[in-house]
């Protein structure tokens, strides 16, 4: 140990960090290991180490399985955020060595306005040819899952309120409609459609493309049979082939409610909802500055279709 180190008991390196962080998450010295390419011996040093130069005892050893003590809990909380902290910062330096980001993810979400949202996506990355546009599709709360694991940048999604974590610039109000085609229901010249016809007959949904998510609603009608299908432009089909009713973005059925097509079912117990699409992306990361600037570029606003 060097003479500063002596002097500074509590200081340590990143690496020892970073050990001690795998140990807490995967619960062994082996794993923590083999998920840092390191050797069992290397990652018990490094993890000893950092424990005697802070004067605490991180993990019990005791048992068959390494587990944090309270201070050790306590202790990775911290740690834990600091090297998320750490990590953001050493994106966002080779970002800015680079200049330009190599890629940009950006994820559709299923209530997306594509011919707005593609046309300026296109717009803007056809005059910033070193970064390739990787995009992709989730339906529901797909979008949000996206943002949370990393694995995306930015959005396009409906909003929700409840998300403190996300900045948003909001674009505009989509209505969705309860619709059926003519003749699918028993009940639709003028009367009232309730509930329980309703559950006589399939109603159509949207498949949720998160891995871990909490069931919601989707607007479904207790004990009525329904299907479910990847995005909008499917469900709309088998509507309009009387397979089911479901709800749709407005902007996707004018024609069809102008022509007679489709039959807009509102009403008293079927009132249909307002979302508002927006960009998101993360507060809690660096962006670079394409990232910036095509944030920059949203601020005015996507073209009406």
């Amino acid at each position: 140990m060097s003479v500063e180190e002596t002097n500074n008991p509590a200081s340590f390196k990143l690496h020892d960090l970073r050990c001690f962080d795998a140990v807490a998450r995967l619960g062994s010295f082996q794993a923590a290991a083999n998920a840092l390419h390191r050797t069992h011996p290397s990652v018990f040093a490094a993890v000893t180490r950092l424990e005697q130069r802070l004067g605490l005892t991180l993990l019990d050893r005791s048992g068959y399985r390494v587990e944090l003590t309270e201070v050790g809990r306590m202790f990775h909380a911290r740690a834990a955020t600091s090297l998320r902290d750490i990590d953001n910062l050493d994106g966002y330096a080779r970002q800015l060595a680079t200049g330009e980001e190599p890629v940009l993810r950006v994820v559709l979400g299923d209530l997306c306005d594509r011919p707005a949202v593609l046309g300026t996506l296109s717009a803007f990355f056809a005059g910033r040819p070193r970064t390739r546009l990787h995009l992709d599709y989730e339906a529901v709360s797909g979008p949000f899952e996206r943002l949370a694991d990393g694995s995306a940048d930015l959005i396009f999604h409906r909003v929700d309120d409840s998300r403190y974590d996300l900045e948003q610039i909001r674009f505009r109000e989509i209505r969705l409609l309860p619709v059926a085609a003519p003749g699918f229901l028993a009940a639709e010249a003028g009367a009232e459609i309730t509930p329980r016809q309703l559950q006589l007959v399939t109603q159509c949904v949207i498949r949720d493309t998160a891995r871990d998510t909490t069931p919601e609603d989707h607007f479904l009608i207790d004990g009525a049979p329904h299907c479910s299908v990847p995005d909008h432009t499917m469900k709309k089909e088998l509507i309009l082939h009387r397979m089911a009713w479901g709800h749709l973005p407005e902007f996707m059925v004018e024609n069809e409610l102008r022509t007679g097509k489709l039959i807009n079912m509102q009403g008293r117990y079927i009132p249909g909802r307002t979302e508002t699409l927006a960009a998101m992306r993360r507060i809690d990361r660096p962006h670079g500055p394409v990232a910036e600037e095509l944030w920059e570029c949203l601020k005015d606003g996507l073209p009406r279709m």
